[in-house]
C-alpha cells in the first residue's frame, strides 16, 4: 500500500458516520460506505471498517470535545439492520502489508482511548446500544464505551472471535478491557475468547461483558432514557463551542510545512528533523480572548499541527525511523500561553486543550520511532514542551556559547505543568517516570519551576542525557545518528517500548504492550497470514492450516 493517507477530514467529507445533535445528548451513528474503502481490493460489508473510517470517527470525537461542549452523551448507534459492526475488515488485514496492520491497530486504540476517556476528562459519556452482531473490533467500539446496552433478540450478541476465526489476538484492546476493565472473570473470558457465536442476552450481562439487556420491543425507548438520565446527572457545561478549521499544510518531496510546525525528510540518513516554533505573538489577555482566537491559538494550533505531523509521518514515511526534535522560539511567550490555560483549568477550552495536549504526547510515547531532543541556542522547551525532552529516547543540549551563533543561551524551564498535568499511560508524569528510583529527585526539581536551567544544572539535575560544547556537538550528534540509523528496527521498536514505560502496569499500558509485542509478532506468523493461514482462508469454508508447535 502506497497511497498518501491523510488523516484531516471534516463532516462535510465523511462517508462513514452521521451525527444528530439533540441538546445534550448526541447520536452518533456507524452507517459504513460498503464501497469505500481506503484502499482497492475488498468492500466494507455489515458494517466493517478500515483505517479511513477510523479516521472520520477520530475526527468526530474531537469535534464533539471542541465544537460541541453542550453534549454530555455521545449515544453510540449503528444505521444498519441487525448489525451494530463486524469489526475491522479481514479483506483489508489480509491485504495489508505488516506495517500498515499494526500502525492501524495503534490509531485504533488510541481513537477508542480518546473517548473512552471522554467523560473524565471533558463530561461527555458514551453509550453503545447494540442493536445486532457485535463482533471483534465492533465490540471493542462498545467496550471503549462507558455504558453497554444490549438488545435480547436471537440476532444481537457480543464477541470476540478473532482466536478461531483469524489465529490473531483478540481485539487487542478489546482482550484487555474485557479483563481489566470490566472485570471479567478469567474462566469465563477464556471461554467467551474461544466462542464464534459470542454470548447473548442475560448471560452477556450476568458475565459482565455489557450493563444492561433490554427487550428489543423497548430498547430504544430505553436506550434515549438512560441517556437523557446520565445527562440530567451530569455539570453543567458550555454552549458554544468553536470550529476546528482545516488545518493549513504544504507537503513536498522532503519536507511538510505548517504555520508553526515544520519537518524535514532526510530519506538518505533515514532520519526526519520537527521544528516546533514558538509563538508568533503575546499571549491573549484573558480566557475570553483565547476563545475569540478559536482553532487559532496558539498551544491548540501547535497540539493540532504536531498530531496531524505524527501520524503523517508514521504511516506515510516507516523507513524513516530516527525523529529529531528541535524547539526554536520566545520561551517565556510559551510560558504565557501555558499560564492561561493553568490559571483558567476549569474553563472548558483551557481544559480541553490541555488534555488534547496529554492525548499527543501519548501519542509520541507509543511511536515506534527513535525519539531524540536537541537543546539548542534560541530553544523554547519550556512548560509542556518541555514534557517532549522527557518523552524522547535521548537528549543533547548546548552547553556554552558556540562560535556565531548569537540566539539566546539553551535553557530548559520547567512549569507546574511538568508535575502530573500531562500523565503517561501509566498514570505517572513523565518526571515520576523518569526519576522512578529516585523520588526526591523529582521534589528538588520542583523547588526549580519558573528557574532558567542552563545546560550544566540541567545535567546535574538529570534532565537531559550529554551536555555539549561547540567543539564536540556536530561530530557527537552525527555519530548518534548514524549508529541509531544503522540498527535493526525491530530491535529497535523492542527496546524502546520496553525502556520508555517504567512503573506500574495500567490497562492503557497493557494495550499497547501487548500490540507492540503480541499483536506484532502474530501479524507475522504464518498461522494468521501466509498462504493458507487464517486470514487469508477467511470466507472461503476452509479453516486456516497451522504449525501446531507451542513457542
Amino acid at each position: 500500500m502506497t497511497k498518501v493517507i491523510d488523516f484531516q477530514t471534516d463532516p462535510s467529507q465523511y462517508r462513514h458516520w452521521k451525527v444528530e445533535y439533540d441538546g445534550e445528548v448526541a447520536n452518533l451513528y456507524m452507517d459504513v460506505d460498503e464501497n469505500g474503502g481506503l484502499f482497492d481490493g475488498y468492500q466494507l460489508k455489515l458494517n466493517s471498517y478500515d483505517l479511513g473510517v477510523d479516521i472520520e470517527l477520530a475526527d468526530v470525537v474531537q469535534r464533539m470535545r471542541f465544537e460541541h461542549p453542550e453534549v454530555k452523551v455521545v449515544v453510540m448507534k449503528s444505521a444498519k439492520d441487525k448489525v451494530f459492526c463486524a469489526g475491522a475488515n479481514i479483506r483489508m488485514l489480509g491485504g495489508a502489508e505488516h506495517a500498515h496492520k499494526v500502525n492501524f491497530c495503534k490509531f485504533t486504540n488510541e481513537t477508542r482511548n480518546t473517548f473512552e476517556a471522554a467523560e473524565a476528562d471533558s463530561g461527555q459519556k458514551y453509550v453503545a446500544a447494540v442493536k445486532g452482531s457485535c463482533a471483534g473490533g465492533g465490540y471493542e467500539l462498545a467496550l471503549a464505551c462507558n455504558h453497554i446496552i444490549l438488545t435480547d433478540d436471537s440476532s444481537s450478541a457480543v464477541a470476540l472471535p478473532e482466536v478461531p476465526l483469524l489465529a490473531v489476538l483478540p481485539g487487542t484492546g478489546g482482550l484487555t478491557r474485557v479483563t481489566d476493565k470490566r472485570k471479567v472473570r478469567r474462566d469465563l473470558a477464556d471461554v467467551f475468547c474461544a466462542m464464534e457465536e459470542g454470548v447473548r442476552g442475560k448471560r452477556a450481562q450476568d458475565w459482565r461483558l455489557v450493563d444492561e439487556v433490554v427487550p428489543n420491543s423497548k430498547f430504544d425507548a430505553v436506550v434515549d432514557e438512560r441517556a437523557r438520565e446520565f445527562a440530567g446527572a451530569a455539570p453543567t457545561k458550555a454552549t458554544q463551542g468553536i470550529a476546528l478549521n482545516p488545518i493549513q499544510r504544504s507537503i513536498s518531496e522532503d519536507a511538510i510545512s505548517y504555520s508553526l510546525v515544520e519537518v524535514e525528510l532526510d530519506r538518505a540518513g533515514r532520519k526526519v528533523t520537527i521544528t516546533l516554533n514558538g509563538p508568533d505573538g503575546g499571549a491573549p489577555g484573558s480566557i475570553d480572548a483565547l476563545v475569540a482566537l478559536g482553532d487559532q491559538s496558539y498551544l491548540l494550533r501547535l497540539a493540532r499541527e504536531l498530531d496531524d505531523a505524527i501520524l503523517h509521518l508514521r504511516n506515510n514515511e516507516k523507513e524513516l525511523g530516527l525523529w529529531t526534535i528541535r524547539t526554536q522560539g520566545d520561551a517565556q511567550a510559551v510560558l504565557a500561553n501555558e499560564a492561561l490555560l493553568l490559571d483558567n483549568a476549569d474553563h472548558w477550552l483551557a481544559n480541553e486543550i490541555i488534555q488534547y495536549w496529554k492525548r499527543v504526547l501519548k501519542r509520541i510515547d507509543v511511536t515506534s520511532r527513535s525519539l531524540v531532543a536537541l537543546v539548542e541556542h534560541g530553544s523554547c522547551f519550556v512548560g509542556v514542551l518541555a514534557e517532549l525532552l522527557f518523552a524522547v529516547d535521548r537528549t543533547y543540549m548546548m552547553e556554552d556559547e558556540f562560535e556565531g551563533d548569537n540566539r539566546p543561551m539553551a535553557k530548559i524551564v520547567l512549569s507546574n505543568s511538568n508535575f502530573g498535568t500531562y500523565p503517561m499511560g501509566n498514570d505517572l508524569s513523565r518526571l515520576d517516570t523518569r526519576f522512578l528510583g529516585a523520588p526526591e529527585a523529582v521534589e528538588t526539581l520542583k523547588t526549580r519551576i519558573g528557574a532558567e536551567i542552563e545546560a550544566e544544572e540541567a545535567d546535574a539535575l538529570g534532565l537531559v542525557t550529554y551536555i555539549l560544547d561547540d567543539i564536540d556537538w556536530d561530530d557527537e550528534i552525527r555519530i548518534f545518528m548514524e549508529e541509531r540509523a544503522s540498527f535493526s528496527p525491530d530491535a529497535m521498536t523492542g527496546m524502546e517500548a520496553n525502556l520508555r514505560f517504567a512503573g506500574p502496569e495500567t490497562m492503557e499500558t497493557r494495550i499497547f504492550g501487548r500490540l507492540t509485542a503480541w499483536q506484532n509478532w502474530i501479524f507475522q506468523r504464518p498461522n494468521a497470514v501466509g498462504a493458507d493461514g487464517a486470514l487469508q482462508r477467511y470466507g472461503t469454508g476452509v479453516r486456516g492450516e497451522y504449525n501446531m508447535q507451542r513457542v
